[in-house]
């Protein structure tokens, strides 16, 4: 691949053998976030807002350091480990995501890295 990878320091480094985020062409290929602080690499207290809160910071830095921005997001897949907590992680996406907003699913899933409640990733289109 030519891609270029993006990394920042203002997002958790990799836990895996994978990168922040690549950009292809116009497109930028974010992997999943989920709610570790990227100064202590731990994941944070608070419940599902708070780890939405902090998810979509860390989106947000990947995307800057890929020269782009929520508002460049086309398309999100949230993965989430209880469903009861919808209405609380959507709150927040919906007040971080300016319309008109990204496609997106919502995944019901057993279990997240590190014990995270919730992960989300995304694509986005630089303009």
């Amino acid at each position: 691949m030519s891609g270029r990878v993006v990394s920042t320091e203002g997002a958790p480094t990799a836990i895996g053998p994978y990168v922040q985020a690549r950009v292809e062409g116009n497109l930028v290929y974010c992997s999943g976030q989920i709610a570790l602080d990227p100064a202590s690499g731990t994941l944070v207290g608070g419940g599902i807002v708070a780890e939405t809160e902090r998810v979509l910071d860390n989106l947000t830095a990947v995307l800057r350091a890929a020269g782009g921005g929520l508002s460049d997001v086309v398309k999100t897949t949230v993965f989430l480990v209880d469903m009861a907590d919808f209405a609380a992680m959507n709150e927040v996406y919906a007040a971080r995501f300016s319309t008109p907003h990204p496609a997106r699913s919502t995944v019901a899933v057993a279990a997240l890295p590190r014990g995270a409640r919730v992960e989300i990733e995304a694509v986005a289109l630089l303009r």
